[in-house]
């Protein structure tokens, strides 16, 4: 996934859309305040997201982190490497280490995220 054409959470997940399909993901930033990630509990394939509600937990060496939805829909697809090799999120974050794939259920959700540029700002105003 290219990090430019993703949109953005508050809370540093991170939607790609292909077709049909979003992928979720937790956002670079994220990943290096979380510190090395040991594991993930993923969500259940057919588990209804609601946006800004937890759909899973990743845990690091730090603590558990709470990871949020960016929009209402399904679980259609986790990504079961995750299981294996957690560290792919710290390794990859916006390639092999996706959380999860969603069917959405409602795109103008997808209208109140924010867009790389929009989130770079953001993050600024988050690292002190």
């Amino acid at each position: 996934m290219n990090k430019e054409n993703l949109k953005y959470t508050k809370t540093h997940e991170w939607i790609g859309i292909e077709g049909d399909v979003a992928y979720i993901g937790v956002s670079d930033f994220a990943q290096s305040q979380m510190g090395d990630i040991v594991f993930v509990d993923l969500p259940k394939v057919g588990a209804k997201a609601e946006k800004e509600k937890q759909i899973c937990v990743v845990e690091s060496v730090k603590s558990a982190f709470d990871i949020y939805s960016p929009v209402n829909g399904e679980v259609i697809e986790v990504n079961s490497a995750l299981s294996d090799n957690p560290a792919l999120i710290n390794q990859e974050p916006y390639g092999n280490g996706w959380i999860c794939k969603m069917k959405i259920s409602d795109k103008s959700q997808l209208d109140s995220l924010m867009d790389f540029k929009t989130y770079e700002e953001f993050v600024k105003t988050q690292a002190h």
